[in-house]
């Protein structure tokens, strides 16, 4: 009994045993034998690409050539707010001033140059053949009936019949070139052209080369400004060819689609040295000006001498259209200039070896007066007038063709000679003349100036909107000594003679009216009618009605 007992606690313990040892084996499956100081490995790192992310900086450095309009320019920091009003100024002279601001600019770095003209086509009617495309101060040819001069042709027919002209010779194109401002100085160069050239005059009889294919046809290049600019805080400097100091040209010119200079206005460009300056009064400017400009005669000697002064109101603006395109707002002004120069002629001999010398002056009022005022971003509605008036002797080549007819007259010959020996002329005709029967004695002659007389007004109004306009000019022009230089009696070769009272014009009156209309803000269409009425020495009346359209592309 005991023995069992015995037996059955040892086969319960081994049975404890041996479910003891399986559980511990289990364990031991399950839980990892660490490894030995030699069997340990350092697992790898994981992979990890690194990228380097760049953040690009902004490239502050423009193209080499950029096409920008002036208004951009301003805003990126180009160009200053002077440079702005400087370059607008000159440019908007030609094309006015909203096609100056977004016209085609090419931009180096600091450096630009700006594109800028028109191309224009115009379509005219004259009732008589007295004018080319651009009628200028040119004479009205006298009517069949009217007495001819002196021992001349009886036939006037150029005066009683018509003409019409097609033409494109008055487009134009410029380039201003413009350095960085350094320091508050500006530089800058201009370089205009149109197709209004010298050429021989066609349908004359075939006494020239000129037809008039070649003369409308291939018109002539011409240069019209070629000037450098240099602006200082202290005073202004302007080098090369430019309009004459003398009526502050470009900044007075009446509106008209007919081609300018217009009758009775001062129109000249020429070579100069000007050193000018603008004072800021508040809401006033006053400008100062004088210029050393070529002289009439380079015989003369010295320069032609103008100066002036002009005072421009900034708040006070109204819209004003000089010539045909340059529309923009523009500050009431008035302006006072003065001109002195000297004409050194030979004596009135064959072969002379004197001189004869005179020297002259003149004045003139130019103001622009703005009546139903204008803002810069509104020209509807608005109504301005402005005029001109001058006095002078021997400014004729101020104007744009003036002679009046008058020429120097005619030696005695009493030598002998045939040919007759000629006066050697060194002066345009229409400025000076000398006696026609001067005092015995060498260097005796007596040299006078043709004293001119002219005025010209013109009033324009912008219907609301501003993109149909109207204006009229009224012009006159009037010697108050040229009869004095003429004579009745026919030629003769044995007798000094001046020149024929019916060839020499004593005044002109012209007047017209034009219609402006812009389709587009490149696109310009005017229509005119002109008048021009001649009254001749003799008290002959000429007169031209003249009908012109024309077409213009701005830029």
């Amino acid at each position: 009994m005991y023995n069992r007992k015995r037996a059955a606690l040892a086969v319960g313990l081994v049975s404890a045993l041996s479910s003891k040892a399986i559980a511990q084996t289990d364990t031991q499956a399950q839980t990892p034998t660490p490894p030995t100081q030699t069997q340990i490995q350092t697992p790898p790192p994981p992979e990890v690409t690194i990228r380097t992310v760049v953040t690009p900086k902004e490239d502050t450095r423009r193209p080499v050539v950029e096409l920008l309009s002036l208004r951009i320019m301003r805003e990126k920091g180009i160009i200053t707010e002077a440079e702005y009003r400087a370059a607008r100024e000159e440019v908007g002279a030609n094309v006015g001033g909203d096609v100056a601001d977004e016209g085609l600019n090419f931009v180096v770095g600091k450096w630009s140059a700006t594109l800028y003209g028109f191309v224009e086509g115009d379509f005219i009617g004259d009732s008589t053949q007295s004018f080319n495309d651009l009628a200028g101060n040119a004479q009205v040819q006298r009517p069949i009936g009217a007495p001819p001069p002196a021992g001349g042709a009886v036939s006037q027919y150029a005066g009683n019949n018509p003409r019409v002209q097609f033409s494109i010779r008055n487009s134009r194109f410029g380039l201003r070139l413009r350095a960085p401002e350094i320091s508050k100085v500006r530089a800058s160069a201009t370089l205009e052209m149109d197709f209004l050239g010298t050429d021989p005059t066609p349908s004359d009889g075939g006494s020239s080369s000129a037809t008039d294919a070649t003369y409308f046809n291939n018109p002539t290049l011409r240069v019209r400004h070629a000037y450098l600019k240099v602006e200082t805080p202290i005073v202004d400097f302007l080098i090369g060819q430019y309009w004459h100091m003398f009526g502050w040209q470009g900044a007075y010119f009446v509106p008209s689609v007919e081609i300018q200079g217009l009758p009775g206005q001062l129109y000249e460009r020429t070579a100069q040295l000007r050193l000018s300056h603008r004072f800021r009064l508040g809401d006033t400017s006053l400008e100062l000006a004088g210029a050393a400009l070529r002289p009439p005669t380079r015989d003369g000697g010295v320069p032609d001498f103008a100066g002036g002064i002009r005072f421009a109101f900034d708040k006070w603006r109204g819209t004003q259209t000089m010539g045909a395109t340059a529309t923009q707002t523009a500050p009431a002004s008035i302006a006072i200039t003065g001109d002195l120069r000297e004409f050194r002629v030979p004596v009135f001999e064959p072969f002379p070896t004197q001189t004869v010398e005179l020297t002259t002056g003149a004045i003139a009022v130019d103001a622009f007066i703005p009546i139903i005022p204008a803002t810069h971003h509104h020209r509807g509605n608005t109504l301005s007038i402005s005029g001109e008036f001058a006095y002078g002797g021997g400014i004729s080549d101020m104007y744009t063709g003036l002679t009046g007819g008058i020429t120097f007259p005619t030696l005695v010959n009493t030598t002998g000679l045939n040919p007759a020996p000629a006066y050697p002329q060194n002066v345009d005709n229409g400025m000076v003349i000398l006696d026609n029967n001067p005092p015995s004695g060498p260097g005796t002659n007596g040299l006078h100036a043709i004293v001119w007389q002219t005025a010209i007004a013109g009033l324009q109004y912008y219907l609301p909107g501003g993109y149909v306009w109207i204006a009229g000019n009224y012009a006159h022009t009037e010697s108050p000594n040229i009869a004095q230089f003429t004579q009745t009696t026919a030629p003769n070769a044995l007798n000094s003679n001046y020149a024929q009272a019916a060839a020499v014009r004593k005044s002109e009156d012209w007047f017209d009216a034009n219609v402006f209309f812009d389709p587009l803000p490149s696109v310009r269409i005017g229509l005119e009618y002109a008048c021009f009425i001649d009254q001749y020495v003799d008290g002959q009346t000429a007169t031209n009605h003249r009908v012109q359209v024309s077409g213009f592309f701005l830029f």
